[in-house]
């Protein structure tokens, strides 16, 4: 099948890590998929939180918020704080987030503080959670080299990289990266998270209201690897920049 951008079935959108957009944070970073646009950054509170202190629980903690804008979608999506709740869907992504993270942070090194990190969507056009893991770990990185530099860290709490992408099968043809127009024609939806050693932190599928064949689900696993390869790589240039 042809794409509407005219990409392969193994090739990501067009993506870009534009650092410290944020200056205020200890670590920030664009990150651009396409048209999909999500701004991570990462700071530290020096202080844990109270469940830890409760607990006596060594060591630090990390914990994740995702927001999407108001002007992030064709129609203006309305402030979870104006409705006074977050929706179940913003929940789902920023649990995601702190999980990917806190699997290839070591929370002990960290010592006792906080890594609080937030991912604002300004533009969707599919992929956003896939988005904000992989720039959250390179925000994460960012201000994890700079506690280095000040000599508040001895050694690099980060044991891994890690990013995350969607894989989907759409008019029968297993596809990477999905955009907006493939993601609502798919008839299965994957979100892929890995580290940069091919281990899978979190694996989320199903079929949309139609079942998938096991030669299907590889062909997607073997797609979603590529791609993580490849983020990983744009990752680790970013960081060294």
């Amino acid at each position: 099948m042809s794409r509407h951008d005219g990409r392969a079935p193994d090739q990501l959108r067009p993506i870009s890590f534009t650092l410290g957009i944020a200056p205020h944070s200890t670590g920030s970073v664009l990150v651009a998929a396409g048209d999909t646009r999500v701004i991570c950054s990462a700071m530290i509170e020096e202080t844990i939180p109270g469940w830890m202190k409760a607990q006596k629980v060594e060591g630090g903690w990390l914990t994740a918020e995702y927001s999407m804008l108001p002007y992030s979608t064709l129609q203006r999506k309305a402030r979870d704080s104006m409705k006074g709740r977050l929706d179940g869907r913003s929940v789902e992504i920023q649990r995601l987030i702190g999980r990917s993270l806190r699997a290839v942070i070591d929370l002990d090194l960290l010592g006792p503080r906080t890594l609080c990190i937030d991912c604002d969507v300004l533009q969707a056009d599919g992929g956003t959670r896939t988005a904000a893991i992989t720039g959250a770990c390179v925000a994460a990185s960012l201000a994890v080299k700079k506690l280095l530099a000040l000599g508040l860290l001895k050694k690099s709490p980060i044991r891994k990289l890690l990013a995350a992408v969607s894989v989907g099968v759409v008019a029968g043809q297993p596809l990477l990266d999905l955009n907006y127009l493939e993601d609502k024609d798919a008839a299965v939806d994957m979100n892929l998270v890995m580290t940069e050693d091919g281990q899978f932190v979190e694996v989320q599928g199903s079929g949309e209201e139609q079942t998938f064949s096991e030669t299907e689900l590889a062909a997607m696993l073997a797609l979603g690897k590529k791609g993580i390869a490849d983020l990983i790589a744009l990752q680790r240039a970013a960081i060294g920049s």
